[in-house]
């Protein structure tokens, strides 16, 4: 069974900066692309960056030159370094990969329990 894990959220002034984090856990063969999306209070979910194996990076315009993805393919990790955080930056973070479980098998996208992130001073 594979799990991906959040951790790093929490409360930050604007200005600030924050790190999010994601591991996945499990039967894992490989990991292709890996993101990271939002969910702002009735916004629909939407994409803020993502970064494949091979650590090509796409942003969103709202966060481009303020939040940095990465990864660690050794360790299954994927991070969001999120700096001059505004307050409509506030919404649920939640990571999403591809996954595929087994050699063979076919890979499919695993998703996050999500991870809160409120800017407000």
């Amino acid at each position: 069974q594979v799990q991906l894990v959040e951790s790093g959220g929490g409360l930050v002034q604007p200005g600030g900066s924050m790190t999010l984090s994601c591991a996945a856990f499990g039967n894992i063969f490989s990991i292709g692309t890996m993101a990271w999306y939002r969910q702002a209070p009735g916004k629909e979910r939407e994409l803020v960056a993502d970064i494949t194996s091979g650590g090509n990076t796409n942003y969103a315009d709202s966060v481009k030159g303020r939040f940095t993805i990465s990864r660690d393919n050794a360790k299954n990790t994927v991070s969001l370094q999120m700096n001059s955080l505004k307050p409509e930056d506030t919404a649920a973070y939640y990571c999403k990969a591809f996954i595929v479980p087994r050699r063979f098998d076919g890979g499919m996208h695993y998703w996050g329990k999500g991870t809160l992130v409120t800017v407000s001073s």
